[in-house]
């Protein structure tokens, strides 16, 4: 193609043009970025994205949130940009979630009058209800999304004196590292011995009865009587190898716990060898299974039976074993455990169950006497309705097996989920009770000991001699050239 004078002016206009066009959108693209945004997060756990929990919690924040951030330095300071960062995660699901930072050198009385400890500590504000958030992680700010969310503190008192398992203990068989989860999202703990105290208190969410090992005295029965009489929650938690199985609360439940052992020979597909430690992987439908979807552990639990209740509760089946187990009746020490159709019960056995009725509460009298020679004790306070939410009705749940919450177990699967839908259906805090737990995949790098030296050599002796040779094989080459 032959180049003219024209041809010239042709390029020289199309490649003006070309440049004028490439401005201009550069220039719109600039300006878009400053009045939109579009993230993408392809980290593996999803690190920089709100989880689904999270998310859950801010559709119940029905009004803004104003949260304050006691932090020195400007806004360019890495913790300001950090806790920036953190809550427009938040932000962009909830647009009327306010975030403004407060140098605490400015202006020291007030720092200290609301308590202020750290550099960093903010206080999330919402219907008049306040909390503070001492680390900047999603959890800590979820959690205290839940905590602020409760209209009042929730309070699960357990019954000791009997070798129950301590909510804040740290043994295996203990509950302290379950309970203590739920301390961070406003759920508290406390112990009642009612041969001491002689009552339970009146700002109880719901009783637990925890794995006893000795019988409870008979005025210590009917002071729990009363508080179910009264309206109260409860939630009782039954060992198979216990003795104790109170058969005057029982009978008032309108339940039976049935002997023996569930035994379940499925679970060896999951690498476990004891068959007393049992699945559940499907749920009938109830409140507190709705969307769960997590497989469950339980080690040895019990069957209980609910066919021959005559009392005013309505029971649901909420855990119940596969259709392979059965319950064994038999020496579990005595070698090979195989079902005895004349003396085992087969599957599936139902081990938890969840009851309601609808009750019109009357609190007990002051200074209700009781039995004096049997209990040592000499009055009761009055016990009023504990139900929160609708006063008229009133919950229980049964569990055939204490440990699954245990610390032992607590972490496994979906036991927490479980455990905590359970204790916020007692609270009657319905709507958490289908907000999941995120669980983070495994991300740890495990490396035998030959495979770490191995992988050291890799990289400390065979990377620099194979450079080293294809760098003389490059040399030797051009020399012959």
């Amino acid at each position: 193609m032959e180049v003219t004078k024209k041809t010239r002016r042709h390029f020289l206009l199309q490649s003006s043009g070309f440049l004028v066009l490439f401005l201009s959108v550069s220039v719109l693209l600039a300006w878009l970025t400053t009045r939109y945004s579009l993230d993408f997060d392809w980290t593996a756990t999803g690190r920089n994205t709100l989880s689904a929990a999270s998310v859950k919690v801010l559709e119940h924040l029905q009004g803004p949130l104003t949260i304050t951030a006691y932090t020195s330095g400007n806004d360019e300071s890495p913790l300001r940009k950090h806790i920036r960062e953190l809550i427009k995660r938040y932000q962009k699901h909830k647009p009327d979630i306010s975030l403004e930072f407060v140098d605490p050198l400015t202006n020291p009385d007030k720092v200290r009058a609301l308590g202020i400890r750290m550099d960093g500590e903010m206080i999330f504000s919402y219907a008049n209800r306040s909390e503070h958030v001492t680390a900047f992680d999603e959890a800590s700010l979820t959690n205290a999304m839940q905590r602020l969310l409760r209209v009042q503190q929730r309070k699960i008192v357990f019954v000791t004196g009997h070798g129950e398992r301590d909510p804040q203990g740290r043994a295996n068989h203990d509950y302290g590292g379950f309970f203590q989860s739920l301390a961070n999202k406003g759920i508290q703990t406390k112990k009642v011995n009612l041969a001491q105290e002689h009552a339970i208190p009146a700002d109880t969410a719901a009783l637990v009865i925890a794995g006893p090992q000795v019988d409870y005295l008979e005025g210590e029965i009917k002071l729990i009587q009363n508080y179910l009489d009264a309206g109260g929650n409860l939630l009782w938690l039954h060992d198979p190898l216990s003795k104790v199985n109170l058969p005057a609360l029982s009978s008032s439940l309108g339940i039976e716990f049935q002997s023996g052992i569930i035994i379940d020979r499925d679970v060896e597909l999951l690498g476990i060898k004891d068959p007393s430690i049992i699945m559940a992987a499907e749920y009938p439908a109830h409140p507190i299974t709705k969307g769960f979807t997590f497989l469950t552990l339980f080690p040895r639990a019990l069957g209980i039976n609910t066919a021959a209740n005559k009392t005013t509760w309505q029971y649901t089946t909420i855990l119940q074993s596969v259709k392979n187990s059965w319950l064994e009746r038999g020496d579990l020490h005595s070698g090979s455990v195989r079902f005895d159709p004349k003396v085992d019960l087969p599957g599936p056995i139902v081990f938890g169950v969840a009851g309601s009725r609808e009750i019109k509460a009357k609190p007990t009298p002051d200074n209700t006497k009781t039995d004096n020679a049997k209990t040592n004790t000499a009055k009761t306070d009055s016990l009023k309705p504990t139900a929160v939410g609708s006063p008229t009705t009133q919950r229980v749940v049964i569990v055939g097996d204490g440990d699954f919450i245990s610390n032992a177990f607590w972490e496994n699967q979906g036991n927490q989920q479980l455990g905590e839908n359970i204790i916020n259906w007692l609270a009657q805090d319905d709507s958490f009770i289908d907000i999941p737990i995120a669980a983070a995949i495994d991300t740890q790098i495990v490396i035998s000991q030959t495979g770490f030296i191995l992988l050291g050599a890799f990289f400390i002796l065979l990377v620099p001699a194979g450079l080293g040779l294809a760098g003389i094989v490059i040399w030797l080459r051009r020399r012959k050239r």
